[in-house]
């Protein structure tokens, strides 16, 4: 199954060595163009971190209810959504499911009080909440999403060259990338639970972008684009990557966000770290030009950041969007 999804190695690309983006570029194209997903290896990001905010996300969920719901899931989509918190309705594949079996603490970019964007009230631009009784919990967190964000942004020139476009077409749109780091535990799931019972149903994600750190405890699968569905395998030191209707949108359809779905039943505690990226706040996203044809016309008028995620608003919040204030619902990403 690990043959059918791509893996990118970035040691070429880290050497200078020459065609190297243009070689990973072809490989993106082909994982996206006929998977939905990669594997991408020789990172940099130092495994002492992935494991720490592993061990962080445990330590989080393990607080008291009391605790967790100090920080409330807000209209910006941060803070903690308690088990069963939400519905997948928008990207949900056959249909809404059932409330999905886990909980998740969200965080976005450490954003002070007196940011402009927090000050006139922005949405999705709020600021960060906190657990008040783990030391060192943020700075771990903090860490994590700046060693994806980094990440994430040397992985763009790589999108560029998959779609004829020059190296840096896309660098004025991720100056300063959108981001959501969810925090995610998967409780233990019956071997007798209902086979429609899921830790999170089959969707597809919302980001242009979707980085995740490789689990010990399985449960992730994919459905590929004949139907069939394979379960994800973890590749020690590599991370998985897909791309979700973000993405999607700005290829006019040509890339994928192919659907997965996650499952507990290993007998164990399943946490998660997905790091979620998109564009900058303000950028303007209009189909990209490779990717518009006499075949394949322009499919969606130019739209930013803002105009996207409050389509999806309250499409996974359900009863819960009275709770979250006047603005109302919130745009949840998938894991």
């Amino acid at each position: 199954m690990a043959a059918q999804i791509p893996v990118l190695d970035l040691a070429p690309l880290n050497e200078g060595r020459p065609g190297a983006l243009e070689d990973l570029g072809a490989q993106l194209r082909r994982a996206f163009t006929e998977i939905g997903f990669y594997f991408v290896k020789n990172t940099g990001v130092p495994p002492a971190l992935v494991d720490e905010a592993f061990t962080q996300t445990a330590r989080f969920h393990a607080q008291p209810l009391e605790a967790k719901m100090s920080m409330p899931f807000n209209r910006h989509n941060q803070g903690y959504l308690p088990f069963r918190g939400n519905t997948t309705r928008m990207n949900a594949i056959d249909g809404i499911k059932k409330p999905n079996a886990n909980e998740a603490v969200f965080f976005k970019r450490e954003l002070p009080a007196e940011h402009p964007d927090v000050v006139a009230g922005k949405r999705f631009r709020g600021v960060n909440q906190w657990p008040a009784a783990l030391p060192g919990f943020r700075d771990v967190a903090l860490d994590y999403a700046a060693a994806m964000e980094g990440l994430g942004k040397r992985l763009v020139p790589i999108y560029a060259a998959a779609l004829g476009l020059p190296a840096d077409w896309f660098d004025d749109k991720f100056r300063s990338p959108m981001f959501t780091l969810r925090m995610t535990h998967y409780p233990q799931q019956a071997p007798t639970a209902p086979d429609d019972e899921w830790g999170i149903a089959p969707h597809a994600d919302t980001s242009f972008m979707t980085i995740l750190a490789q689990n010990k405890v399985p449960g992730l699968s994919i459905r590929l684009p004949d139907g069939e569905w394979i379960d994800a395998p973890a590749l020690d030191g590599h991370f998985l990557v897909n791309g979700g209707m973000m993405l999607r949108r700005w290829t006019n359809h040509v890339f994928l966000a192919t659907p997965h779905r996650v499952t507990n039943r290993s007998g164990q505690e399943r946490y998660a770290i997905p790091f979620f990226m998109d564009c900058d706040y303000d950028a303007v996203m209009a189909p990209v030009p490779t990717c518009v044809t006499a075949d394949n016309p322009a499919r969606y008028q130019p739209y930013t950041y803002l105009d996207f995620m409050s389509e999806y608003s309250g499409a996974n919040y359900g009863e819960r969007d009275a709770a979250v204030g006047a603005a109302g619902g919130v745009a949840l990403q998938g894991a």
